[in-house]
């Protein structure tokens, strides 16, 4: 540390103009005090100012002439002033004086006895205390640091108030400190610490040299606080290190050194964490960690180096530093040979500045490393997935970094279409899609966007045939194919994928789509004969499927020219059919003629078939749709006798198979219901399973007013079948069951099945509901009968029992009836319910007595009668009560009634009142 100039604020001399670099601009005079008048006579002297121009004298000049004013004169005062205005002098050169070291020795210890004389005869304008100091310096100057220490130590002693005590007491620790002293130089730096008034430089100095002492005895913990204080101070002045000058540079770098050191000697990472939990957060906590992991690395520790660095990261993730400090982590692991620790580093580095906002307040270099970590990690994972057995693992890795990196790439395409490989072994293929398409349509300057946009194609296409686990519709596929050719209208694969497309949307009867598909390929002239030869085969189904059976025979015909004009391969097998589907168009012509009623077009049609396909199962089946045209015309007889001779001529075709039902459609259609039923049962005895044509019989029979025939096949289907498995065979059963009972062919055990299949199924209809709640109301009814059958009589526990149960068993078939929900069984449910309460209530008040009861016990028998009785009468009049209240929801039948007329004699004042039904209406002024 260099000695400040003593006395220097004593000065009023020379001022030195800093704008320029010429000094001497400003004028100056040398003026004796009032008080000699002689050279011996002077006192310090001191500079008047003016503001005419100075004459050009150079620094070194006057320096020169304060040596010789040194040299000339006696007394000390002016010596010592002599040496002070050159120090200062010195101080503002910044020792560009060429003052020898000789010659400065020179003066000092010359100046000893000028020092010595003054301060001994008090003789001087200049305060005792700075005499000291400047003897103290001149003594150290000369190299004699005793007697340095020596006046600094009488200087604290003499004058404890002196503004140079800090100074002293620092420069007599400093002295301490260089003879290895380091406890007596740590209680110098103390006191110098604890003093109020020592400035912020000479206290930031003094923690510096502190930590040192404190250091050189082994003391961490203490050192290490004191290093922090020294970072403290400099961050107040360096702008929170931002703006370090070069002459701070050393000490800052040299305290996080030794910090970094101290960390390391006492447990790294954490301890340098626990420090700084203990003295408190700093905002430059990012460099303690760098340079401990700095120090670490230089160590060859990595993992240790590592630590350091991920410590700060874990706890300070958002901070400005930290893209740094995980670079510095992969370098650090790079440098050491950790290949797989190093390719960790860049996952995290990545993952880290994954999502957008995160990757934008990334620096312009820091961007383009996550560029390339995540290039070489997307490489990496890609090559490796061929070597290692998690292979779809591998490629989703790849995908993924692949994906992640190309939005953020000038030229993406490249990489966009890795991703969609990538995406598309790990079985991602939906992302496979997305990359594909990007690569194809988005991916600037691409060079292979036409192969990236036919993978998008090909992989919609693998997706529809369920070879992929893709969610693509046709509708997507078919854009997807337009979009392609849209973009690139010169590729042939555009053809190909056409063509495909009108053969799916055949497959889905999308026909007119199909059209269009197969229309631009047959009318372009680029595409090949094979193309355009797949699309005449595509728009004869269209058209066929569109019923434009015109127009697919002409598209036929077309195709059909094609194979004999050499452009193709074609088998005969092949050609065949497509004779068939020609001739096919030309008996599609001839039904719709019959469709409308166009009888001589449709017979032409007919005959037409044999010219382009002779012998073919269409001519035999023209004689067949003869019988089927005189049917379709509604001459019945006719179409009978045709078609009992076709069946009697080509037993063994399969279109005689047709036959059976065609005459059981003519027998029905033409008003002979028992002829079809009897058509079905001959039908039915060919059947393995002939229930389905029996039923239809039956139904036949039905309608022709023969229930015994009909009957029959219920009870033999209802013995035979299993429980209804869907709602048509529920409804189909019950229908049959509700028949039976309603023709008398059936009792209550067949009512029973009836309202348990009702009970369990979850299919209704109106009329299933209906007949179960009749069903359950007859059921109700013969319980209601044995209920009142059974008399209370003693033992009254036993006999009530009995009838209780036979109440539940009525019960319960009235709440069948209830729950099936038809208003007429409901009424008459509720009415029912009602009395056989009132029922159980009266026969237990008509119930016998014990015998031997005296008068009292009798009327308490009686009291015990009525409270067993009143809730069951309650419950009858609540049950009638509800079945009155049917009447505000504009429901009124006999039950009602008779409800109403119960609760009428049970409370007259209530209920017994003429009734009077008014019409609703909406119109204003009307009746309500």
């Amino acid at each position: 540390m260099r000695w400040p100039a003593p006395g220097a604020h004593l000065l009023l001399g020379l001022v030195l103009a800093t704008s320029t670099p010429v000094w001497g601009q400003e004028a100056f005079q040398v003026t004796l005090d009032r008080d000699g008048e002689t050279i011996g006579d002077m006192r310090p002297v001191f500079l008047q100012f003016e503001s005419k121009a100075l004459p050009a004298i150079s620094p070194r000049e006057v320096a020169r002439r304060y040596v010789r004013m040194f040299d000339q004169t006696f007394d000390p005062t002016l010596r010592i002033d002599a040496l002070n205005r050159l120090a200062s002098l010195q101080d503002r050169a910044a020792g560009d004086l060429q003052i020898d070291v000789a010659t400065e020795l020179r003066l000092y210890r010359e100046a000893i006895r000028d020092y010595d004389q003054l301060i001994a005869t008090g003789e001087s304008d200049y305060p005792r205390d700075q005499l000291l100091y400047q003897l103290a310096k001149a003594h150290a100057l000369v190299g004699d640091g005793e007697r340095s220490i020596a006046q600094l130590q009488r200087l604290v002693r003499e004058h404890p108030r002196s503004p140079l005590i800090h100074e002293a007491r620092f420069r007599i620790a400093e002295r301490a400190f260089a003879l290895k002293d380091y406890a007596q130089a740590e209680a110098g730096y103390q006191q110098v610490i604890k003093a109020d008034d020592a400035t912020d430089s000479l206290k930031t100095k003094t923690w510096y040299m502190l930590g040192w002492s404190q250091y050189k005895q082994d003391a961490l913990d203490r050192a290490g606080d004191s290093f922090i204080a020294v970072l403290d101070q400099k961050a107040e002045v360096t702008d929170r290190f931002r703006a370090v000058p070069d002459g701070e540079l050393e000490v800052v770098d040299d305290t996080l050194r030794i910090l970094a050191l101290i960390s390391a000697r006492t447990g790294g990472a954490n301890a340098l964490a626990s420090r700084l939990a203990r003295v408190g957060e700093r905002d430059y906590e990012h460099l303690l960690y760098d340079r401990l992991a700095d120090y670490y690395a230089s160590e060859g520790r990595a993992r240790d180096s590592v630590a350091a660095a991920e410590r700060f990261i874990r706890n300070q993730p958002a901070h400005a530093s930290v893209p740094a400090l995980r670079q510095q982590v992969i370098a650090v692991w790079q440098q050491q040979g950790f290949t797989d620790q190093a390719r960790a580093a860049k996952a995290d580095y990545i993952a880290a500045y994954r999502d957008q906002g995160s990757y934008d307040r990334l620096q312009g270099r820091e961007q383009a490393l996550w560029q390339r970590y995540t290039r070489e990690l997307a490489d990496y994972h890609y090559q490796r997935a061929g070597t290692v057995t998690a292979t779809a693992e591998e490629f989703a890795r790849s995908g993924d970094l692949y994906s992640l990196l190309a939005p953020r790439l000038t030229q993406s395409g490249d990489v966009q279409r890795l991703a969609g490989d990538a995406w598309l072994q790990a079985g991602d293929y939906q992302r496979a899609l997305d990359e594909y398409r990007n690569a194809g349509y988005h991916a600037p300057d691409y060079q292979e966007a036409a192969d990236a946009a036919w993978a998008a194609v090909r992989l919609m296409a693998e997706g529809l045939d369920r070879k992929v686990a893709l969610a693509i519709d046709l509708d997507g596929y078919v854009a997807g194919i337009q979009r392609f050719h849209r973009r690139f209208a010169m590729d042939p694969r555009g053809y190909q994928a056409f063509v495909d497309a009108a053969n799916r949307l055949l497959t889905a009867e999308r026909y007119a789509e199909a059209l269009t598909m197969a229309a631009e390929v047959s009318a372009d002239p680029a595409a090949s004969p094979q193309d355009r030869y797949a699309a005449w085969l595509a728009q004869g189904r269209a058209q066929q499927g569109l019923s434009r059976f015109d127009a697919a025979e002409r598209s036929w015909r077309e195709a059909l020219t094609m194979t004999t004009q050499g452009l193709l391969n074609v088998v005969e097998s092949e050609r065949l059919a497509l004779v068939e589907q020609l001739a096919t168009s030309i008996y599609r012509q001839a039904e719709l003629a019959l469709a409308a009623d166009q009888i001589d077009v449709a017979v032409a049609h007919f005959q037409r078939i044999d010219s382009v396909a002779p012998s073919s199962e269409l001519a035999i089946r023209g004689r067949f749709d003869a019988a089927n045209t005189l049917l379709s015309s509604e001459r019945w007889q006719g179409a009978i006798n045709e078609l009992i001779r076709f069946r009697g001529d080509f037993p063994d075709h399969t279109l005689a198979a047709q036959i059976h039902d065609k005459l059981v459609y003519a027998y029905h259609a033409s008003g002979q219901p028992i002829r079809a039923a009897d058509e079905l049962m001959a039908g039915a005895s060919r059947n393995k399973v002939p229930w389905e044509k029996q039923l239809r019989a039956a139904e036949f029979y039905h309608q022709g007013g023969a229930d015994g025939d009909r009957n029959r096949i219920y009870q033999a289907y209802l013995a035979t079948a299993a429980p209804a498995g869907d709602e048509q065979e529920h409804l189909l059963q019950q229908r049959m069951r509700q028949r039976l009972i309603s023709s008398g062919a059936a009792g209550d055990t067949l009512r029973q099945t009836l309202v348990a299949r009702e009970l369990e199924s979850d299919w209704h209809s109106e009329a299933s509901l209906a007949a179960a709640a009749e069903a359950a109301l007859v059921l109700g009814r013969a319980a209601g009968e044995s209920f009142a059958d059974i008399a209370l009589v003693h033992p009254l526990p036993q006999s009530l029992a009995r009838k209780r149960q036979a109440l539940d068993r009525a019960l319960e078939r009235y709440q069948q009836a209830l729950r099936f929900g038809t208003d007429a069984a409901g009424s008459e449910a509720l009415y029912r319910q009602a009395e056989l309460y009132r029922k159980l209530a009266a026969d237990l008040m008509a119930s016998s007595r014990p015998d031997g009861l005296n008068e009292l016990e009798s009327m308490q028998y009686d009291l015990l009668l009525e409270e067993q009785a009143y809730p069951f009468e309650e419950k009858a009049l609540a049950l009638h009560a509800r079945n009155h209240q049917r009447l505000s929801e504009g429901y009124f039948d006999e039950w009602v009634a008779q409800s109403l007329d119960v609760l009428s004699r049970l409370h007259p004042g209530r209920y017994q009142r003429d009734s009077r039904w008014m019409a609703w209406t909406d119109e204003e002024g009307g009746d309500a």
